[in-house]
């Protein structure tokens, strides 16, 4: 019987995407923070060049979809404060 790594998500937007699957998949939390702000900024960048452009509506909500994963990272695994809470 042979096992077979599960296929890794499809990357559609590479110029961030990579990035965040890096911060995803990191298990090191020394290197986490590094990691996540490392993806934060690829998407700020994206976000810049797109910002123009009322084209990339998918690319959009699949960073509104990131963003919010990795303010449960940082929540979670960082110990960033949860600012939805009252």
């Amino acid at each position: 019987m042979t096992t077979e790594d599960p296929p890794s998500p499809e990357i559609l937007y590479p110029t961030w995407q990579h990035e965040y699957q890096a911060a995803v998949l990191e298990l090191d939390r020394k290197k986490l923070a590094e990691r996540v702000a490392a993806s934060e900024t690829a998407i700020f960048n994206r976000l810049q060049v797109i910002s123009q452009s009322s084209d990339h509506q998918a690319e959009r909500q699949a960073i509104e979809d990131a963003l919010a994963a990795l303010r449960v990272l940082k929540r979670e695994n960082l110990g960033f404060p949860d600012w939805g809470k009252k």
